[in-house]
């Protein structure tokens, strides 16, 4: 009895099996041919290789992106060259003396290339569509965010003329959005 009964699971279980090694477009999943003899090894590269090989390799130069003048107007604000940030870090900012508009931001070894988008806020702000990312420049700070996880890469970022501002917004701090500059005077009742 005993006999039987693996025979109908193993009856059974066959079919599901080669149901489960069909891919999506219902093929057969079938292995490499082996011509060798030997057995064969899949080697999985760890995802650390994969981002050092990332990180070395070159960013690319050539681009279908054409700057207007307005973009090219707001290039010349970008505060470039090695600017501080929060807990220890730093971007390096460098314009790209072939292309104009253009600038390279290198941040934890990572290396960006950037160019301006114009912002409806007036905020300048510059991005990398290969690698999603972006880099907000405010008169009081800058910040690296990558679009792709939704993340600040490098916060807090103050070249010094951004400290010089943000001083400046300290001893003179700006109107609230929710304070009017010409507020009536209030009536005194008797």
């Amino acid at each position: 009895m005993k006999t039987i009964a693996l025979i109908a699971a193993a009856a059974l279980a066959l079919p599901m099996a080669a149901m489960a090694q069909t891919s999506s477009t219902g093929t057969a999943a079938k292995p490499a041919a082996n011509t060798t003899g030997k057995k064969v090894v899949q080697k999985v590269v760890p995802k650390r290789i994969i981002k050092r090989v990332e990180e070395a390799k070159p960013i690319s130069e050539e681009t279908d992106v054409t700057l207007s003048e307005q973009d090219l107007k707001v290039a010349e604000t970008i505060l470039t060259g090695t600017i501080k940030c929060e807990l220890g870090a730093s971007v390096n900012i460098e314009a790209d003396p072939k292309k104009p508009g253009f600038f390279t931001l290198t941040h934890a070894g990572i290396k960006y290339r950037l160019h301006p988008v114009s912002s409806r806020t007036g905020a300048v702000r510059l991005e990398d569509p290969v690698r999603e990312a972006m880099w907000l420049q405010l008169g009081n700070k800058s910040m690296l965010m990558s679009q792709k996880l939704g993340l600040r890469l490098a916060d807090e970022c103050q070249a010094a003329k951004q400290v010089e501002v943000a001083e400046d917004m300290k001893k003179n701090p700006p109107k609230s959005l929710f304070e009017s500059g010409d507020a009536a005077p209030t009536a005194k009742t008797q």
